[in-house]
Protein backbone atom coordinates (compact mmCIF):
# COMPACT_ATOMS: atom_id res chain seq x y z
CA UNK A 1 0.00 0.00 0.00
CA UNK A 2 1.58 3.54 -0.86
CA UNK A 3 1.41 6.45 1.01
CA UNK A 4 -1.20 8.73 0.73
CA UNK A 5 -0.26 12.39 -0.82
CA UNK A 6 -2.59 15.39 -0.18
CA UNK A 7 -0.93 18.86 -1.46
CA UNK A 8 -0.81 22.04 0.39
CA UNK A 9 -1.93 24.83 -2.28
CA UNK A 10 -1.33 28.01 0.30
CA UNK A 11 1.85 29.20 -1.77
CA UNK A 12 -0.40 29.47 -4.79
CA UNK A 13 -2.78 32.03 -2.72
CA UNK A 14 0.49 33.77 -1.86
CA UNK A 15 1.70 34.20 -5.34
CA UNK A 16 -2.16 35.33 -6.15
CA UNK A 17 -2.14 37.57 -3.08
CA UNK A 18 0.91 39.44 -3.84
CA UNK A 19 -1.02 40.89 -6.65
CA UNK A 20 -3.98 41.05 -5.63
CA UNK A 21 -4.98 39.25 -8.77
CA UNK A 22 -7.46 36.60 -8.96
CA UNK A 23 -5.13 34.34 -11.00
CA UNK A 24 -3.49 31.57 -9.66
CA UNK A 25 -6.36 29.95 -8.01
CA UNK A 26 -5.57 27.43 -5.72
CA UNK A 27 -8.83 25.57 -6.74
CA UNK A 28 -7.22 25.27 -10.40
CA UNK A 29 -4.13 24.20 -8.58
CA UNK A 30 -6.18 21.93 -6.55
CA UNK A 31 -8.01 20.53 -9.48
CA UNK A 32 -4.46 20.04 -11.45
CA UNK A 33 -2.83 18.18 -8.35
CA UNK A 34 -6.02 15.79 -8.35
CA UNK A 35 -5.24 14.48 -12.22
CA UNK A 36 -1.69 14.23 -11.66
CA UNK A 37 -2.66 11.43 -9.10
CA UNK A 38 -2.67 13.35 -5.69
CA UNK A 39 -4.31 11.78 -3.15
CA UNK A 40 -5.87 14.43 -1.61
CA UNK A 41 -5.49 18.56 -0.77
CA UNK A 42 -4.60 20.61 2.06
CA UNK A 43 -4.55 23.89 3.04
CA UNK A 44 -4.28 26.26 5.64
CA UNK A 45 -6.83 29.04 6.87
CA UNK A 46 -4.92 31.33 8.72
CA UNK A 47 -6.77 33.66 11.25
CA UNK A 48 -4.94 36.76 9.45
CA UNK A 49 -5.67 35.08 5.87
CA UNK A 50 -2.57 35.92 4.47
CA UNK A 51 -2.60 33.32 1.68
CA UNK A 52 -5.74 30.68 1.71
CA UNK A 53 -8.99 32.99 2.36
CA UNK A 54 -12.32 31.88 3.46
CA UNK A 55 -14.10 31.55 -0.24
CA UNK A 56 -11.10 29.61 -1.82
CA UNK A 57 -11.87 27.08 1.67
CA UNK A 58 -15.39 26.30 0.22
CA UNK A 59 -14.74 25.83 -3.26
CA UNK A 60 -12.30 24.14 -2.36
CA UNK A 61 -14.15 21.60 -0.14
CA UNK A 62 -17.25 21.72 -2.49
CA UNK A 63 -14.70 20.19 -5.13
CA UNK A 64 -13.22 17.60 -3.44
CA UNK A 65 -16.57 16.51 -1.90
CA UNK A 66 -17.73 16.17 -5.46
CA UNK A 67 -14.28 14.41 -6.61
CA UNK A 68 -14.48 12.22 -3.62
CA UNK A 69 -10.95 12.74 -1.81
CA UNK A 70 -10.18 14.29 1.21
CA UNK A 71 -10.06 18.25 2.09
CA UNK A 72 -7.68 18.64 4.94
CA UNK A 73 -8.49 22.01 6.27
CA UNK A 74 -5.40 22.90 8.45
CA UNK A 75 -6.19 25.70 11.45
CA UNK A 76 -5.57 27.53 14.62
CA UNK A 77 -7.63 25.98 18.02
CA UNK A 78 -9.79 29.10 18.30
CA UNK A 79 -13.70 29.56 18.32
CA UNK A 80 -13.65 31.33 15.10
CA UNK A 81 -12.19 28.32 12.84
CA UNK A 82 -14.38 25.74 14.92
CA UNK A 83 -17.15 27.21 13.38
CA UNK A 84 -15.64 27.52 9.40
CA UNK A 85 -14.57 24.06 9.71
CA UNK A 86 -18.58 22.63 11.25
CA UNK A 87 -20.05 24.79 8.52
CA UNK A 88 -17.44 23.80 5.57
CA UNK A 89 -17.21 20.08 6.50
CA UNK A 90 -13.85 19.43 5.37
CA UNK A 91 -13.33 15.06 5.76
CA UNK A 92 -10.30 16.20 7.86
CA UNK A 93 -9.11 18.89 9.94
CA UNK A 94 -5.61 19.18 11.37
CA UNK A 95 -4.92 21.32 13.97
CA UNK A 96 -1.65 23.62 14.35
CA UNK A 97 0.15 26.17 16.14
CA UNK A 98 -0.47 29.82 14.81
CA UNK A 99 1.72 32.67 15.98
CA UNK A 100 1.09 36.08 13.63
CA UNK A 101 4.50 37.51 13.12
CA UNK A 102 5.88 33.59 12.13
CA UNK A 103 6.60 32.83 8.38
CA UNK A 104 5.03 29.44 8.33
CA UNK A 105 4.18 26.86 10.76
CA UNK A 106 6.67 26.65 13.32
CA UNK A 107 7.55 23.61 15.85
CA UNK A 108 4.34 21.24 17.07
CA UNK A 109 1.43 21.86 18.49
CA UNK A 110 1.49 21.61 22.48
CA UNK A 111 -0.81 19.00 23.02
CA UNK A 112 -0.45 18.95 26.52
CA UNK A 113 -0.63 22.63 27.17
CA UNK A 114 -3.85 22.99 25.08
CA UNK A 115 -5.18 21.73 28.13
CA UNK A 116 -9.19 21.11 28.07
CA UNK A 117 -9.38 23.68 25.52
CA UNK A 118 -7.90 21.91 23.23
CA UNK A 119 -9.82 18.57 24.41
CA UNK A 120 -12.97 20.88 24.13
CA UNK A 121 -12.70 21.71 20.45
CA UNK A 122 -10.97 17.75 19.12
CA UNK A 123 -14.72 16.73 21.03
CA UNK A 124 -16.48 19.37 18.59
CA UNK A 125 -14.82 18.76 15.26
CA UNK A 126 -15.24 14.45 16.22
CA UNK A 127 -19.13 15.41 16.78
CA UNK A 128 -19.35 17.11 13.99
CA UNK A 129 -18.45 14.58 11.98
CA UNK A 130 -15.12 15.54 11.16
CA UNK A 131 -11.70 13.47 11.42
CA UNK A 132 -8.98 15.22 13.60
CA UNK A 133 -4.99 15.61 13.19
CA UNK A 134 -3.32 17.11 15.52
CA UNK A 135 0.50 18.30 13.75
CA UNK A 136 2.76 17.88 17.07
CA UNK A 137 6.84 16.94 17.79
CA UNK A 138 7.45 12.96 17.62
CA UNK A 139 7.24 13.14 21.33
CA UNK A 140 5.34 10.26 23.25
CA UNK A 141 3.53 12.34 26.38
CA UNK A 142 2.51 14.63 23.01
CA UNK A 143 1.07 11.44 21.26
CA UNK A 144 -0.35 9.85 23.98
CA UNK A 145 -2.21 13.10 24.85
CA UNK A 146 -3.17 13.39 21.33
CA UNK A 147 -5.09 10.07 21.37
CA UNK A 148 -6.34 11.05 24.90
CA UNK A 149 -8.18 13.69 23.62
CA UNK A 150 -9.89 11.97 20.92
CA UNK A 151 -7.42 12.75 17.80
CA UNK A 152 -7.83 10.18 15.46
CA UNK A 153 -4.62 11.07 13.44
CA UNK A 154 -1.36 12.76 14.37
CA UNK A 155 0.72 14.75 11.91
CA UNK A 156 4.72 14.44 13.01
CA UNK A 157 6.52 17.54 12.66
CA UNK A 158 9.86 16.92 10.46
CA UNK A 159 10.99 20.49 10.12
CA UNK A 160 14.25 19.10 12.15
CA UNK A 161 14.61 16.48 10.03
CA UNK A 162 13.87 18.14 6.75
CA UNK A 163 17.10 20.86 8.13
CA UNK A 164 19.37 18.04 9.11
CA UNK A 165 18.72 16.52 5.38
CA UNK A 166 19.66 19.67 3.86
CA UNK A 167 22.59 20.00 6.12
CA UNK A 168 23.86 16.43 4.86
CA UNK A 169 25.64 15.64 8.66
CA UNK A 170 25.15 11.95 8.06
CA UNK A 171 24.95 11.36 12.24
CA UNK A 172 22.21 14.01 12.94
CA UNK A 173 20.23 13.05 9.82
CA UNK A 174 19.86 9.56 11.11
CA UNK A 175 19.20 10.73 14.39
CA UNK A 176 15.95 12.57 13.62
CA UNK A 177 14.77 10.46 11.09
CA UNK A 178 15.18 7.78 14.20
CA UNK A 179 13.05 9.76 16.33
CA UNK A 180 10.71 10.10 13.82
CA UNK A 181 10.67 6.16 13.41
CA UNK A 182 9.80 5.81 17.42
CA UNK A 183 6.94 8.71 17.21
CA UNK A 184 5.29 6.53 14.03
CA UNK A 185 5.81 3.07 15.93
CA UNK A 186 4.41 4.93 19.14
CA UNK A 187 1.73 6.21 18.04
CA UNK A 188 0.59 3.50 15.45
CA UNK A 189 0.54 1.95 18.61
CA UNK A 190 -1.99 3.83 20.11
CA UNK A 191 -4.23 3.01 17.57
CA UNK A 192 -3.77 6.40 15.37
CA UNK A 193 -3.03 7.34 11.87
CA UNK A 194 0.13 8.89 11.12
CA UNK A 195 1.66 11.34 8.95
CA UNK A 196 4.02 13.64 8.20
CA UNK A 197 5.05 16.98 7.23
CA UNK A 198 7.09 20.17 7.06
CA UNK A 199 9.89 21.22 5.13
CA UNK A 200 9.51 17.77 3.04
CA UNK A 201 11.25 17.61 -0.58
CA UNK A 202 12.22 15.04 -3.35
CA UNK A 203 14.98 14.53 -2.31
CA UNK A 204 13.85 14.06 1.93
CA UNK A 205 10.81 12.38 1.14
CA UNK A 206 11.97 8.37 0.07
CA UNK A 207 13.86 7.75 3.57
CA UNK A 208 11.09 9.34 5.57
CA UNK A 209 8.45 7.52 3.77
CA UNK A 210 10.23 3.63 4.41
CA UNK A 211 9.03 4.20 7.83
CA UNK A 212 6.20 1.79 7.62
CA UNK A 213 3.95 3.12 10.44
CA UNK A 214 3.81 6.62 7.86
CA UNK A 215 0.41 6.65 5.65
CA UNK A 216 0.11 10.19 4.98
CA UNK A 217 2.22 13.14 3.85
CA UNK A 218 1.04 17.10 3.24
CA UNK A 219 3.58 18.91 1.24
CA UNK A 220 3.06 22.11 -0.04
CA UNK A 221 6.21 24.83 -0.64
CA UNK A 222 8.35 22.52 -1.90
CA UNK A 223 5.69 20.81 -5.37
CA UNK A 224 4.44 24.11 -5.31
CA UNK A 225 8.60 25.76 -6.12
CA UNK A 226 9.37 22.35 -8.29
CA UNK A 227 6.33 23.40 -9.96
CA UNK A 228 8.22 26.76 -11.28
CA UNK A 229 10.70 24.82 -13.27
CA UNK A 230 8.66 20.88 -13.97
CA UNK A 231 4.92 22.46 -14.29
CA UNK A 232 2.41 21.43 -11.31
CA UNK A 233 1.67 18.27 -12.66
CA UNK A 234 4.82 17.16 -13.01
CA UNK A 235 6.22 18.23 -9.87
CA UNK A 236 2.67 16.47 -8.21
CA UNK A 237 3.96 13.00 -10.23
CA UNK A 238 7.70 13.25 -9.10
CA UNK A 239 6.77 13.60 -5.49
CA UNK A 240 3.97 10.39 -6.26
CA UNK A 241 7.16 8.51 -7.60
CA UNK A 242 9.83 9.47 -4.68
CA UNK A 243 6.68 8.45 -2.32
CA UNK A 244 6.35 5.25 -4.30
CA UNK A 245 10.35 4.51 -4.38
CA UNK A 246 10.59 5.30 -0.20
CA UNK A 247 7.73 3.14 -0.16
CA UNK A 248 9.17 0.06 -1.74
CA UNK A 249 12.13 -0.18 0.41
CA UNK A 250 10.45 -0.86 3.26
Amino acid sequence: MSVRLHVNVDHVATLRNARGTPYPDPLRAAEECLAAGADGITAHLREDRRHIRDDDIQRIAAMCSRAGVTFNLEMAATDEMVGIALRVQPQVCTLVPERREERTTEGGLDAIGGGEGLARKVAALASGGIKVSLFIAADSPLIDRSRDIGARQVELHTGEYAREYAREYAPARLAELARLADGARRAHARELDVAAGHGLTLENVPALVALPEIVELNIGHAIVSDAVFLGLRSAVMAYRDAIDRGVRSR
